[in-house]
């Protein structure tokens, strides 16, 4: 089950984003979604198995310029993470699909992202997702 973030799950999803932005603390990641969560250009959805947070997207619509995009608002995904036991099994491509519906629905027509240089992981799966890479500082876009 994919379940839209409400603000009794701050704390749910600062306890996996920092498995993930590990130079973050759980303190200031509840604060940060508590924020998000209450912003109407911005959304946090969980992945739940078996009613156990496993997974989170973290989206916003973007107004300034995005890298390789040509319209405004663009949906950009700010996050994405998975617990590594539940990789691999389509859980991450379901967030990313809610995420863009969402950022359609805000009348977006690209959806745009980036990954570090060496995470090579997240380039593989941006790529399996159907974003194309438009820069060398990874940042990517597509049709939505």
């Amino acid at each position: 089950m994919i379940k839209r973030a409400t603000e009794i799950d701050a704390l749910a999803l600062a306890k996996l984003a920092v498995q993930m932005w590990s130079n973050h603390t759980l303190s200031e990641l509840e604060s940060d979604f508590a924020e998000i969560i209450s912003n109407e250009n911005a959304v946090c959805f969980m992945k739940y198995v078996e009613g156990k947070p496993i997974g989170f997207a973290q989206c916003q619509l973007r107004y300034d310029y995005v890298e390789g995009t040509q319209t405004s608002p663009v949906g950009y995904l700010e996050g994405i993470f998975i617990q590594e036991e539940y990789r691999h099994k389509g859980f991450a491509k379901e967030l990313l699909q809610k995420c863009e519906k969402w950022a359609n629905d805000k009348a977006c027509s690209e959806f745009a992202s980036d990954c570090e240089l060496n995470n090579i992981d997240s380039l593989k799966f941006h790529l399996a997702m159907g974003f194309e890479e438009v820069n060398r500082i990874i940042c990517f876009r597509k049709e939505i």
